[in-house]
């Protein structure tokens, strides 16, 4: 017995087909979007914004931040 294998560009179109049909598109597009990976360096980023303020230090910005005013 020979099993035909299907190429996968075909088989990748059944699948959002099939996930379109049961998720709807936008359901759809979040569940695939967690398998695709970032871009940057999180490390990096996550330093240039935060540096080395604490938790409590950050806490407090966001606090302030909502008390105060929209711009």
């Amino acid at each position: 017995m020979t099993i035909q294998a299907r190429p996968l560009v075909e088989i990748n179109q059944q699948a959002l087909r099939l996930l379109y049909q049961e998720l709807g598109i936008v359901d759809a597009v979040r569940f695939l979007k967690q398998f695709m990976v970032g871009l940057g360096d999180y490390t990096q980023e996550r330093d240039a914004l935060f540096g080395q303020k604490t938790l409590d230090e950050l806490a407090a910005e966001m606090e302030k931040r909502r008390a105060s005013p929209p711009e």
